[in-house]
């Protein structure tokens, strides 16, 4: 559907007494290049305020990373992101953080448009049709970013706060 590049250099806070960025921190690195993803098409990547006067976020409904090679304190790192899928209510990304030609993490976020505020919680909704059709009308439909390698570490996060 969409790709997106990003750069950032890895700080002595993302690192831990080793040295290594910390694994939680790829979190972190995945949801800030969806931010200025969604800022690049004109969306609010937080909590905003639609034409209908509903305040509106996009709650977790499920995220991964594969560790697949260390990044260190110094170290640049591009962010891939590309929309992998797009749902009614929902958009699931899949990323790529590369040092160089290396291949560093693989992750996918699985993000849900809601309603917040509401008596029963967040309550799912519709992308709203501006997103939605820049997202269409993008090249690379579907495509996962490329690349893997076996023996990686997976680490996984799944919310069931908001019901689909």
């Amino acid at each position: 559907m969409h790709d997106y590049r990003t750069r950032r250099r890895i700080e002595f806070a993302d690192t831990d007494l080793s040295g290594l960025t910390h694994f939680a921190r790829f979190f972190v690195f995945m949801e800030s290049a969806e931010h200025e993803f969604l800022r690049s098409l004109g969306a609010g990547p937080g909590t905003f305020t639609d034409e209908e006067g509903r305040r509106i976020g996009w709650p977790r409904a499920a995220a991964s990373c594969e560790y697949l090679a260390p990044a260190h304190y110094g170290d640049e790192i591009e962010i891939e992101v590309r929309v992998v899928r797009k749902g009614t209510t929902s958009l699931t990304y899949g990323f790529e953080l590369r040092r160089g030609e290396t291949l560093l993490a693989r992750g996918r976020i699985t993000a849900v448009c809601c309603e917040l505020g509401g008596p029963g919680g967040p309550r799912p909704i519709p992308l709203p049709a501006a997103l939605a059709a820049r997202l269409s009308s993008a090249a690379g439909a579907g495509r996962e970013p490329r690349g893997g390698s076996p023996g990686s570490r997976t680490a996984s996060c799944t919310s069931r706060y908001v019901r689909f």
